[in-house]
């Protein structure tokens, strides 16, 4: 239940998810494509757990020809905005709303780990045609620049996480064990203000949860350290992307 509610809080602030959040770099899809031993143009590939279509717009420009299944209706309703021409249903990874052996390619971009793999497992099976391909990656603060590791330092202590160093590898050691996954690691940077860089920020479920008025507590405490790194107001952000495929 707290899963469910903790990935429906994306709902609340849609709009600022679309504005804010970092997007994937081309590598992604062009791992995609050679893991996959075939071109995105043409596929037939779902999105799921679209959000506000931020993957889903990189395939579409790849040329696929892409479905995004959303959960939040918010979400999907800005993904509606954004993409008007790309068919939406909502749905999610436990149930999808497809047929079987329907897809060449099924993908979660930030979203698999939302799902219950004793569910989302079978389904992703069940949805691929014969040699499909699944697709999971997430984008993450790469934690090997100072800033950015003491910035997860303060965010574990204000969630009551766990004190160590952040794990690069943590994603690939929950993907299911019965699938054979193929992993990458990407590092790619992205320069904004410092006020999407905190926008960024409030959008996560953590701080939905959280509440506005601690969130802008501690937004208002990391603005004020992060214009003694940043003076000229540009937040370069790092990320890593972890990228997992299987086939069916």
């Amino acid at each position: 239940m707290k899963i469910a509610s903790q990935a429906r809080s994306f709902d609340e602030a849609a709009a600022d998810y679309a504005e804010n959040r970092p997007s994937y770099p081309p590598a992604v899809l062009d791992a995609v494509e050679e893991l996959a031993g075939r071109p995105l143009r043409g596929a037939r590939v779902a999105d799921i757990g679209a959000g506000t279509g931020l993957a889903t717009a990189l395939l579409h420009a790849r040329g696929a020809h892409v479905l995004a299944v959303e959960p939040g209706p918010a979400m999907a309703s800005q993904l509606r905005l954004e993409l008007p021409e790309i068919p939406l249903v909502l749905g999610d990874g436990n149930s999808l709303p497809l047929a079987s052996a329907s897809l060449d390619v099924l993908t979660y971009a930030q979203s698999w780990h939302w799902t219950d793999p004793r569910s989302s497992v079978p389904e992703a099976l069940r949805v691929l045609r014969p040699g499909g391909t699944l697709a999971l990656w997430w984008n993450d603060s790469d934690s090997t620049l100072p800033w950015i590791a003491e910035q997860d330092a303060r965010l574990r202590r204000l969630f009551a996480g766990d004190d160590g160093a952040p794990d690069p590898t943590a994603r690939f050691r929950g993907l299911p064990p019965e699938l054979d996954f193929t992993t990458r690691r990407m590092s790619w940077t992205r320069s904004v203000p410092l006020a999407t860089h905190l926008a960024n920020l409030a959008s996560y479920s953590d701080f939905l949860m959280l509440g506005k008025t601690a969130t802008d507590t501690f937004l208002d405490t990391e603005r004020n350290l992060l214009a003694e790194v940043f003076p000229d107001g540009t937040v370069e952000e790092r990320y890593v992307v972890g990228l997992a495929v299987t086939h069916r």
